[in-house]
């Protein structure tokens, strides 16, 4: 399995018992969508390695509490913290509407409702408080907030993304 083939589903932070069970910081505002997990992919070495569920449950509503099968004691736990978390993309949900997946949107063609076709996603940089929306525009990049606002339309027919940018930011780039 490749990591361009997955998604991330979270980080493990810190050890919950002597026993090998592990917290893990989830990506996600839905917690209750990763408890039914049989396996997941734990990014060790730049390779992803299966690892298979004992038991998941929620810890303080935030937190995902997994016992791994064969890592039992700390030595085992200890080598696992940190480590990124994986799942296939199929198993992503399916959305609809104005909700998309970022990945899910990398090539989609922007169009504003003032300026018209602005050009292609090229990508989201999500390592901002803001996230935002990076648009190649013939070479030059178009950076726009991602949010409720601004994002007017998702057409997945089409893949197009339709947008109300705020008046002047566009001008900034172009």
């Amino acid at each position: 399995m490749d990591k361009k083939d997955c998604f991330f589903v979270g980080k493990i932070v810190k050890k919950y018992s002597f026993k090998g069970e592990l917290l893990i910081k989830l990506d996600t505002d839905d917690p209750q969508l990763f408890l039914q997990m049989e396996s997941v992919f734990v990014l060790q070495h730049k390779n992803l390695i299966p690892f298979f569920i004992e038991t998941s449950s929620l810890h303080k509503s935030s937190l995902l509490r997994l016992k791994f099968e064969e890592v039992d004691d700390e030595a085992a736990a200890d080598a696992l913290l940190r480590k990124e978390l994986y799942l296939p993309l199929q198993l992503l949900p399916k959305l609809s509407g104005n909700k998309f997946y970022y990945h899910e949107i990398v090539g989609y063609q922007v169009i504003d409702a003032v300026k018209g076709a602005l050009g292609v996603v090229s990508g989201v940089n999500d390592q901002t408080a803001q996230h935002l929306l990076e648009i190649d525009s013939k070479g030059a990049e178009i950076l726009v907030p991602i949010n409720d606002q601004i994002i007017d339309k998702v057409d997945r027919d089409k893949k197009q993304l339709h947008i109300t940018a705020p008046e002047g930011l566009i001008d900034l780039y172009i």
